[in-house]
């Protein structure tokens, strides 16, 4: 397999790698409710893999094998199904630390009296 078929697989660890330092420094407990992280994740990626099954089926779609691993199930690449799993979670990371952002902008002013928030 030559460089380029990883480019998939190199999109999706670099989303990862971008967003886990968020966990330690906004200290989330994202990771630390599995099952409602796992809940999150189905419920969001569940109805665009039907989608993207549905597409690529159909042919409106596809993905160039020089670009993609050879694994693949039910035709889609094993990279494309990680997809809904690595997007939803970086998506709930990032919003997460936004949320703890800015409670600590909020905590860190100091208040005023008769100043609407």
């Amino acid at each position: 397999m030559s460089l380029p078929h990883w480019s998939y697989v190199a999109m999706l660890a670099f989303c990862l790698v971008g967003t886990l330092p968020l966990v330690p420094a906004f200290r989330l407990r994202v990771l630390r409710q599995p099952r409602r992280l796992l809940l999150t994740v189905l419920a969001a990626g569940t109805p665009f893999l039907l989608w993207d099954l549905h597409a690529t089926n159909v042919g409106h779609w596809w993905f160039d094998a020089d670009q993609t691993l050879p694994w693949r199930i039910a035709g889609l690449p094993l990279e494309e199904i990680g997809f809904f799993v690595v997007i939803p979670l970086v998506a709930v990371l990032t919003y997460e630390a936004v949320k703890a952002a800015r409670r600590r902008d909020r905590s860190a002013r100091p208040s005023r009296q008769g100043e609407a928030r």
